[in-house]
């Protein structure tokens, strides 16, 4: 199946899940579009974000052909998933459900926490999910507001990052947590600086290569897996604000895959 696989983020966070499934399924061809003309998701309405994510996928599937999307977006994953998935004929992968497998995982305690932004936080979509994975954990969930904005800057190190950090931080750091989640895909980007916060005794999860895994098990289930030994898979890129800067930027998290960006606008559905 020589269609592309389709994602979406607001912005540059979305890159960690791009760069697990380009590592992982070298042939399939993929393009992602970072809205970082309306970014950040996590402090607007979860009604905008719902329209955001519509428009995004819809764009995917009808102008790029893709045969699966990926909601690499955690605030659009908690907004609008359940209404993509009712509406769009291919299938709709979130990044919610495999990082909530993962960290329940991961922890030895049960002691376990979920950072996110706003939105994200507020919907609960994490506590949903790690519930029905059936595992008995106690979860400290954790808004971090200003880490995104952080990241689309480029500064992911520094005093400014460390001092929002502990701030941010100190729940899950009372909560004695053993295992975070960084429930949102920019979040991996700061993993050192928060890492140094919570000491070494707590294992960052992210749901960036357990998001890759269920693509791959997704559409190998629904014989859509491009032949592996085709060769390398085309990749594009396009941003729906300076695609430049996404370039520049973009290039230097993801690496040498996003060597170009071509611009992407909202068109009426």
């Amino acid at each position: 199946m020589d269609r592309p696989i389709g994602m979406f983020d607001s912005g540059f966070g979305g890159l960690t899940v791009a760069r697990a499934t380009i590592d992982l399924l070298p042939a399939e061809d993929l393009v992602y579009i970072g809205d970082t003309g309306r970014y950040p998701y996590g402090s607007q309405p979860l009604d905008d974000v719902r329209r955001f994510a519509r428009e995004l996928a819809r764009s995917l599937v009808d102008d790029y052909d893709a045969k699966a999307i990926v909601v690499a977006c955690n605030t659009a994953t908690a907004a609008g998933l359940d209404a993509l998935r009712a509406e769009l004929d291919v299938p709709v992968i979130d990044v919610i459900t495999p990082g909530a497998n993962a960290l329940v995982r991961a922890t030895t305690t049960g002691r376990v926490g979920v950072i996110g932004t706003v939105g994200t936080v507020s919907s609960g979509a994490y506590p949903r999910a790690i519930a029905e994975t059936g595992v008995p954990v106690s979860l400290t969930s954790s808004a971090c507001p200003g880490f995104v904005e952080f990241v689309e800057r480029g500064q992911t190190t520094g005093d400014e990052v460390t001092v929002l950090a502990e701030r941010l931080l100190a729940p899950v750091v009372n909560a004695n947590v053993d295992a975070l989640l960084l429930g949102c895909t920019h979040y991996p980007f700061l993993a050192r600086t928060i890492s140094d916060v919570l000491g070494p005794d707590v294992t960052l999860v992210s749901s960036a290569d357990e998001t890759a895994f269920a693509v791959r098990e997704q559409l190998d289930a629904l014989g859509l897996l491009r032949d592996q030994s085709a060769g390398q898979g085309a990749h594009r890129f396009a941003s729906s604000g300076d695609i430049e800067v996404f370039r520049e930027l973009g290039s230097r998290l993801l690496g040498p895959e996003l060597d170009h960006t071509e611009p992407w606008r909202a068109a009426d559905r």
